[in-house]
């Protein structure tokens, strides 16, 4: 009998549960670590949401607008009123809807309080001014946020209705009938990273009370653009998309996508482009553009995102290529002649250091193989960039969809290139059968019926666009909206206008510098990176100075920022995908500071939105996340590789991953330092990178880890904030360790289902946390156990990213659709139990300088200067206060009632000595220093000290107010350059 081989057997079921250890873990991967949140519950939570900000303590703390505008967010439609074109609604993909009644020269927002603020599509009915929305952008990118279903106002906007439809997350297309108001189609797209059975083409006949589902393929499959015969509503065109988006990958085509058509009002479809039809079909296809010609409906326009590879051309070889070297043995390598392979080096920017003569040493003496150059130049964005798909094409019919043709026989280079999925909108002139427009990264126009093409991307137009209404009573006259806002033309796009005031910009990241007035710097989506002043205010007046108060510092899609802190002079930023720069203010000096790999390694791998971050120990030093940790001694001109890979590896896909997204060294200790990956681990290091421990494994897994902040009070707290969006998981991760990550504390339980982006600890009060999510803004006085909304000027927009400066003590918000907002700390921070347990208390108030003008007019034509102060106090009930506002000898001036809700509350006033006490101030004064009325017939007090008294049911509470003497007047030093 053979006797038992402990080691070997041990070796066997060792070796068997690795492999279902590996089988299960990619199962897992493929699955999503929950089941998407239900909109019912998405729901349910807004509604808890908004009933828990009527006992938020923080509601009234004012938040302002700094913009910027000018370079605004992508815009998702347009609806033009036919009858007066001045009046028309944009919608943003997550700045809302807003509305202009001027032809763009200014405009107001319509749709930012309810569950969600992304937008897919808008159809306005004009003669019965009813609005339409569907929720969630269709463009699929990376910041596509889902949305709730159908919204509709029947006031202008003022107030709005849900109608349902919350499971579609992605809405492409609204359609009215032309003359029934209670009937309604909507083309939905559905999840954008799960399958669902809520997508197809919904109809409703009685206003949205009900919908039904009437074209439906699969749960990958859904509707993206819907139009209707204007002559018979009863015939309808549908274009279905199959797409399925994870954090890895995105497969855009697929045999689900195709036209069909309808001849009884959505009841029944037939699919169009079958074998024979003369449009593609099978797994290439993907998503589809329609546009039906009004004048002649048997007229119809697909844009097709084909993805089917191009047949391979046969070129005549003039020099090397990367793919050269996949199957190149050595031999044939050491035989290229030295200038060949120095122009290839050169070619595709090889470090200098790499020469022929060393990069043939390295290979004669085995160091690596010639691959190694075909390795060190693919990427993770490889299959992104360098898939040769066929893109964008034009097809036509003129027998209502029985028969199509593709109207040009080239390609269209470089209108999709190999993201189609973000466009897809076609459009053709209701007066010109042949005049047709295609929207990609340029807009194109044809006068030919899509024979040829021309680009009207002229100057002052953004790239990317989205959207395009066509003026059928003025040829020439269109509106387009893009990545970079709206704009107009009369001339067919000789000439454009840019329409952007709205404050829509789609922040990625927010920073601030220690100048004074301190400056703000952010990276947004497509828009590149800018630095503006924190005082900024919005006004039309930079037209007449020539100069906006916002700065671009780099192009492409801005990504985050650092900055020495000692002269505010140098920026490190960057753009997509780890391409970063010194940026040198004064000089325009800009120097590229990628981390790169050294040949013959694994290529790294950076994520879309790389981290950074700037040591607070020490300004020369740097640190850069690929999947790696980089770190720099030198500001970025020499790197370290600090760390081994800190992700699980990466996987196959068109996307990056396996990448860091989060880095934070601790203010209390160098070198401790904290990242996080996209597929849900969290390391940590105490020495600077001489050993790493992985501190994630109690945290739910294979989430994105959006955020880790290390606290600024205690060296072993730290914060950490995960994130499922990329799984349609809305819960809110929220996680706090007291002992370097080893064990974990779930917080921020009562935060509502939405995906949560970064997390930031007060610097003076160790209990406070702000929280940004996708819905908005939160903060907890209590380390984390219960949280409470702001709302006072902000709207539910994404909060992607937070920064406090310390000396203004401000609280600066980057959202993604609503540019930068800024809130005063100051009260917040003083909200201890101590203080919450006082019925009545008044804060600091702003010291004024007096200034004689108040009250007066420059001209009869002007109004009067009016000064005015906040009283920031706080009250542990609701309930009237009386203010009274008293000389320093207690001589009554004024008496103001404010309306006080529990927790912070900031009346206004406005300097002003009641009438009937002017006599007896003025009898204590000398004759000189007498208070008269001004040209409004107010008085306003002199320079001096005042008491600001507070009485509400027997609590008093006492404050200062110091009016200085001076010849200007500053609203308040809330506008930190002004703080004395």
């Amino acid at each position: 009998m053979r006797k038992p081989n402990v080691f070997r057997d041990t070796m066997r079921r060792g070796l068997l549960l690795g492999l279902v250890w590996l089988v299960l873990t990619a199962q897992a991967q493929e699955r999503p670590p929950v089941p998407p949140t239900p909109a019912e519950v998405r729901l349910r939570s807004f509604q808890e949401r908004m009933a828990r900000l009527e006992r938020s303590l923080v509601r009234n703390v004012p938040f302002r607008s700094i913009g910027p505008t000018i370079m605004s967010g992508r815009v998702v439609d347009i609806d033009v009123n036919p009858d007066n074109p001045t009046e028309f609604y944009v919608a943003y993909a997550s700045g809302g809807l807003w509305k202009t009644e001027n032809n763009g020269i200014s405009f107001r927002p319509l749709f930012e309080r309810e569950a969600t603020m992304t937008m897919g599509d808008i159809a306005v009915d004009w003669q019965r001014g009813i609005i339409w929305v569907g929720t969630g952008e269709s463009n699929s990118s990376r910041s596509s946020y889902a949305g709730t279903g159908v919204y509709r106002s029947t006031d202008g906007g003022r107030t709005w209705e849900h109608l349902g439809l919350a499971e579609t997350h992605h809405i492409g297309r609204i359609v009215l009938h032309p003359d029934d108001p209670n009937t309604v189609w909507v083309a939905a797209v559905g999840h954008l990273y799960s399958p669902n059975p809520e997508r197809g083409v919904y109809k409703t006949t009685d206003g949205g009370r009900t919908w039904r589902r009437v074209l439906y393929v699969d749960e990958n499959t859904g509707a993206i653009d819907l139009v209707i015969d204007p002559t018979n509503p009863d015939v309808l065109y549908a274009a279905m998309w199959h797409r399925e988006r994870r954090a890895w990958n995105f497969v855009e085509a697929g045999p689900g996508s195709g036209i069909y058509k309808s001849t009884d009002g959505g009841e029944t479809w037939q699919r169009l482009n079958v074998e024979g039809s003369g449009f593609p079909t099978g797994e290439g296809v993907g998503r589809i553009g329609l546009a039906l010609y009004p004048e002649n409906p048997q007229i119809l326009y697909a844009l097709l995102d084909n993805q089917y590879h191009r047949p391979e051309e046969k070129k005549e070889k003039r020099a090397l290529t990367k793919e050269d070297f996949l199957e190149m043995r050595r031999e044939d390598f050491l035989a290229l002649s030295d200038d060949s392979l120095e122009a290839f080096l050169r070619e595709h920017n090889f470090p200098r250091i790499y020469t022929a003569q060393k990069v043939k040493a390295m290979v004669r003496r085995g160091e690596i193989e010639p691959r190694a150059l075909y390795d060190y130049l693919t990427d993770a964005n490889r299959e992104l960039f360098e898939t040769p798909v066929i893109g964008a094409e034009v097809y036509r019919s003129d027998d209502g969809g029985r028969t199509w043709r593709r109207t040009h026989e080239a390609y269209l280079d470089n209108v999709y290139f190999s993201y189609g999925y973000y466009f897809g909108q076609i459009r053709v002139d209701p007066s010109d059968p042949d005049h047709v427009y295609i929207l990609g990264v340029p807009i194109l126009v044809s006068e030919d019926g899509g024979r040829t093409w021309r680009s009207i991307n002229e100057e002052n137009v953004h790239v990317d666009h989205h959207a395009l209404w066509i003026n059928p009573m003025r040829p020439g006259h269109l509106v387009n909206g893009n990545d970079g806002g709206v704009n107009l033309t009369y001339d067919n796009g000789k000439t454009w206008f840019k329409a952007n005031t709205p404050p829509v910009g789609q922040f990625y990241s927010v920073a601030v510098d220690s100048a004074f007035p301190y400056n703000v710097y952010g990276g947004l989506q497509d828009n590149g990176v800018w630095v503006g002043p924190s005082t900024y205010t919005f006004s039309y007046e930079w037209y007449a100075e020539g100069r906006y108060p916002y700065e671009r510092l780099l192009g492409g899609d801005g990504m985050q920022v650092q900055v020495d802190p000692r002269t505010n002079d140098i920026v490190y930023t960057g753009f997509q995908f780890g391409n970063y720069f010194r940026i040198e203010r004064k000089t325009g000096r800009r120097i590229s500071i990628k981390p790169r790999h050294k040949l013959g390694e694994t290529p790294l791998r950076f994520n879309w939105e790389t981290p950074i971050f700037l040591s607070r120990h020490h300004p020369d030093i740097l640190y850069l996340g690929s999947n790696k940790l980089h770190r720099s001694l030198n500001r970025g001109d020499d790197w370290e590789t600090i760390s081994g890979d800190l992700t699980r590896g990466g996987r196959k896909g068109d996307v990056p991953y396996g990448t860091l997204t989060t880095i934070a060294e601790s203010e209390l200790r160098f070198g401790l330092i904290y990242v996080g990956s996209d597929d849900g681990l969290v390391h940590v290091t105490r020495d600077g990178g001489v050993t790493w421990t992985r501190i994630s494994d109690d945290l739910p897994q294979h989430l994105w880890v959006s955020h880790v902040e290390p606290s600024q009070h205690v060296e072993s707290r730290v914060y950490v904030a995960l994130n499922g969006y990329r799984w349609d998981d809305f819960t809110p991760y929220l996680y706090r360790s007291e002992d370097y990550g080893q064990t974990w504390t779930r917080i921020g339980t009562d935060l509502p289902y939405e995906p949560i982006n970064v997390v930031r600890e007060d610097p003076y009060n160790p209990d406070i946390l702000y929280v940004g999510t996708d819905g908005g803004l939160y903060v907890s006085l209590d380390r984390g156990r219960s949280f409470m909304p702001f709302y006072e000027g902000l709207p539910h927009a994404p909060v992607h990213d937070l920064v406090i400066h310390k000396r203004a003590r401000d609280l600066v918000v980057a959202t993604h659709g609503r540019s930068l907002y800024v809130a005063d700390l100051e009260e917040i921070q003083q909200l201890t139990p101590e203080l919450l347990r006082q019925p009545l208390h008044v804060f600091a108030i702003d010291t004024l300088r007096h200034n004689p003008t108040w009250g007066r007019r420059r001209a009869v034509w002007m109004e009067p200067d009016t000064p005015v102060v906040r009283i920031p106090y706080y009250s542990r009930e609701a309930g009237l206060v009386t203010i009274r506002i008293l000389t320093e000898d207690t001589l009554l001036l004024a008496t103001r009632v404010d309306t006080a809700e529990v927790g912070l509350n900031y009346p206004v006033y406005d300097l002003t000595i009641d009438t009937a006490q002017v006599a007896a101030f003025n009898a204590r004064r000398d004759a000189k220093a007498q208070v008269k009325a001004a040209d409004n017939g107010r008085y306003y007090l002199p320079p001096g000290t005042y008491t600001v008294e507070l009485v509400r049911s027997g609590a008093v509470a006492r404050g200062t107010l110091v009016v200085r003497a001076g010849d200007r007047s500053r609203f308040s030093s809330r506008f930190e350059p002004y703080r004395e």
